[in-house]
């Protein structure tokens, strides 16, 4: 058994391989052309040369204005139905919710494929409605949209917790000493919740300069660059271009890193917190002859945001060709058995990326407990670095992180490489993911206290028997419901993908990547379903087990 001296060691350097090593070969090859032949001559000349290109300022033009207009467009949608979610008693709370937790588990990629079929011209908008936009959605603006209505959940959660936990009840003393509902929302609830909101509106924009997917699929061929399409051209398309794509991301990164900071220091520096020693109600009021509108709005939305996507994937699968259009003689299942015929091609994707899903789930479930349990249980010494490198992941872009990767151990000196291996997508999904059971866990052990811990080390059991036989029972819930998220995510992980998989390997996104490539739409719509079926059954089963877990 391992010795509890030797664990924040192993854990340090575990975080090491993940995180640290491929994050230094970014910086070292940005600064060193020729890192790859050992040579470190011409230091600094890759950013020089970046800087005098002249694609740079478009580039970063573009990947401002998507992150921007992307938080704007989020915050009108959220911010109304979050206020109304978080003061007033909405009938159908908790579908809502519900719903706008589906956009998390259709990939952005295929959201953006779906919305594509939808409004391009004799699209399921012009069958069903009447409606078509042209090419509206094939520019910066339509991709905005999008990304919008994928991300728009981040800000709404956010702005409905905060305004339900300290809205109504300090806006009513406002009301009492003579303030008019308008001004005591202006003047008191919205200014409490705007640490919320500002943090909501940073994360949307972290993740939508991040997102490779939908400006791969909508903004790329219609002449539209952003930062990561950018990175991922020049590692894809020959010569490959090792220090320009180090020097992007490192510039992308840089990006992500302070906006995520910048929204952890208005999270961190203004809380509002009840002083009554007690727990305060949650106060509602009710919407009166408004609360039907209301139900009205959410329920567009949800029609937008949800239903539209799924119907154009569920309405490709099922579609002989997409020329016939939703129509009972277009009606197949072809699609759904290709994938059982195509010489288990299918399959094996599917059959991939559920072993890497789940290997994935193990390992950082294992090491986000772990090193949750040295930063919150035992205060280490070195915890602050355990605790840093362990949520570092999460600024950090998915392009970024896999680049890393390829620069770190695609490397002649190393005896043993996981590059060319199902290895190499293993530990980038384990980078890129990390942090979820961290913060589930050590969320589980700070509620939990030290006091059971004491109480089993005073009755004489080491602090590896305390962690197995009373703090691991505690925090598995917790645990499971992240790794359940963790392998949802991992299972339809798209750019860590396209750039490490080994030649001949296929996961469930390069599969269904591919077929929109080849023309075979509705044969990567099939296989989206049934991915987005899986992520979906996990997801409500976490749900539930936190549910259960709160009840008992």
């Amino acid at each position: 058994m391992i010795k509890i001296r030797f664990l924040p060691l192993i854990i340090i350097i575990a975080l090491a391989i993940l995180v640290v090593i491929p994050l230094c070969f970014i910086v070292l090859q940005a600064l060193f052309p020729q890192l790859g032949q050992g040579l470190f001559s011409q230091p600094f000349a890759p950013i020089i040369h970046l800087i005098n290109e002249p694609e740079l300022p478009e580039l970063l033009q573009n990947t401002l204005l998507l992150g921007v207009g992307v938080a704007l467009m989020s915050a009108v949608i959220a911010i109304p139905l979050g206020a109304l979610r978080g003061l007033f008693n909405l009938p159908f709370a908790k579908t809502w919710d519900l719903l706008f937790l589906i956009p998390f588990l259709i990939p952005p990629y295929i959201a953006g494929l779906s919305w594509m079929l939808t409004l391009q011209p004799n699209g399921y908008s012009q069958q069903l409605f009447g409606v078509s936009p042209g090419s509206a959605i094939f520019s910066l603006g339509g991709m905005m949209g999008i990304m919008a209505l994928n991300l728009f959940p981040v800000l709404y959660f956010a702005v409905s917790r905060s305004m339900a936990a300290n809205g109504n009840r300090l806006a009513d003393v406002a009301r009492v000493h003579g303030a008019p509902p308008w001004q005591a929302f202006f003047r008191i609830t919205f200014p409490l919740s705007l640490p919320s909101i500002a943090a909501g509106l940073l994360l949307v924009f972290t993740l939508a300069i991040e997102e490779y997917g939908i400006p791969a699929a909508i903004g790329a061929p219609n002449g539209i660059r952003v930062l990561t399409t950018d990175i991922e051209q020049r590692l894809a398309d020959w010569p490959i271009d090792l220090p320009g794509a180090a020097s992007l991301s490192l510039i992308l990164a840089s990006v992500a890193i302070f906006a995520y900071t910048l929204q952890r220091s208005i999270v961190s520096g203004k809380n509002v917190a009840t002083t009554t020693g007690k727990a305060a109600a949650l106060v509602t009021r009710s919407l009166g002859v408004w609360r039907w509108p209301v139900v009205g709005v959410f329920a567009v939305v949800s029609f937008l945001a949800v239903g539209m996507p799924l119907l154009a994937m569920f309405g490709t699968a099922f579609s002989s060709t997409v020329s016939g259009g939703l129509a009972w003689d277009n009606l197949t299942f072809r699609h759904f058995s290709g994938l059982v015929d195509s010489q288990a091609e299918a399959l094996d994707a599917l059959l991939t990326s559920v072993s890497l899903a789940s290997a994935t789930a193990i390992l950082t479930g294992v090491l986000g407990f772990l090193s949750a349990w040295l930063v919150v249980s035992q205060r280490i010494r070195g915890a602050v670095i355990v605790d840093a490198l362990s949520l570092l992941p999460i600024s950090i872009p998915g392009i970024v992180i896999a680049v890393g990767m390829i620069l770190a151990w695609n490397q002649p000196f190393w005896p043993v490489t996981p590059y060319h291996t199902w290895g190499i997508l293993l530990l980038a999904y384990s980078c890129l993911l990390l942090p979820y059971p961290v913060r589930y866990c050590s969320a589980a052990l700070t509620q939990i206290g030290g006091s059971l811990a004491d109480a089993a080390r005073v009755h004489g059991a080491s602090a590896i028997t305390t962690l197995r036989l009373v703090l691991f029972p505690l925090v598995l819930p917790s645990l499971l419901a992240a790794m359940m998220l963790v392998f949802a995510v991992a299972s339809r992980e798209l750019v860590s993908s396209l750039l490490l998989a080994p030649a001949g390997m296929q996961t469930v996104s390069i599969f269904v990547w591919r077929q929109f490539e080849q023309g075979s739409i509705g044969s990567g719509m099939a296989m989206a379903c049934i991915a987005v079926l899986i992520s979906l059954s996990l997801m409500l089963c976490a749900q539930w087990m936190q549910g259960w877990y709160s009840k008992e």
